[in-house]
């Protein structure tokens, strides 16, 4: 078999379908577009979902659920991604460094996923209790992240809340 002698399969291909092109092709006149009307004419048609007038029914149907503003800002973490990384004091620049929670993550939270066998320190990253547990089975350590209180820093929290709308419009 040579490149050059590389052809279809016979009836793969098909010549274009050209309406309107006289009475004898079966696709003349009209060309397939019907009597007057909106859907005959050059460049109308109605949009995705109109429903002439009527209330469509993506409209019609209540709207569900929410989209979180945190979502992208809080990444998760897998205790088989831990069992992979090379560093054994674990925090969130390390978490950075090594390329486990992406570059826009603002926080991160270790969950029970995978398994982990080798003793690690974890600080300042949110933890399930799940994770905490298994941590702890093999024999690491886990220091909870500094809580601010309500209303400390209030300049700093509003800014970060506005962030985080900002990307939940995004």
């Amino acid at each position: 078999m040579r490149l050059n002698a590389l052809k279809p399969a016979a009836g793969a291909k098909h010549a274009r379908h050209r309406v309107g092109r006289g009475v004898g092709s079966g696709w003349g006149k009209t060309a397939g577009l019907g009597h007057k009307g909106q859907r005959a004419r050059a460049g109308g048609y109605h949009k995705v979902g109109f429903e002439g007038g009527q209330m469509p029914l993506h409209r019609r149907l209540p709207k569900r659920g929410f989209v979180s503003p945190t979502r992208d800002a809080t990444a998760e973490v897998r205790l088989s991604d831990l069992q992979r990384m090379k560093a054994t004091e674990i925090d969130f620049a390390a978490l950075k460094s090594e390329h486990v929670v992406p570059r826009e993550a603002l926080m991160a939270k270790v969950i029970v996923s995978g398994k982990l066998t080798r003793k690690l320190a974890l600080r300042g990253v949110k933890v399930s209790k799940g994770a905490r547990a298994a941590i702890g089975a093999a024999g690491g350590s886990v220091t909870d992240p500094v809580e601010k209180k309500p209303g400390e820093n209030k300049a700093r929290e509003k800014k970060s809340a506005e962030t985080m709308a900002d990307k939940a419009k995004e």
